[in-house]
């Protein structure tokens, strides 16, 4: 059963950064989607205020650490 272009477009805004990452993948072998465990130091402040604003925002701390260095 072909699809039409309208049905074909639809999936693809649907999905449009998935669509990305896959291309991405061919190009570089590189994955978009995984991710890998570091480790860095934190003041203890720093933790405090960092729990805080997870149970604030019901987030977990890596999510809100990432969210902030994304946008740098």
């Amino acid at each position: 059963m072909p699809l039409s272009n309208k049905k074909i477009k639809r999936i693809y805004e649907k999905n449009k950064k998935h669509f990305f990452e896959m291309e991405h993948y061919d190009k570089t072998r590189e994955k978009l989607w995984e991710k890998r465990r570091i480790d860095i130091a934190l003041t203890y402040r720093l933790i405090k205020r960092l729990k805080e604003i997870s149970k604030k925002t019901g987030s977990p701390v890596s999510h809100i650490i990432e969210e902030k260095i994304k946008k740098l």
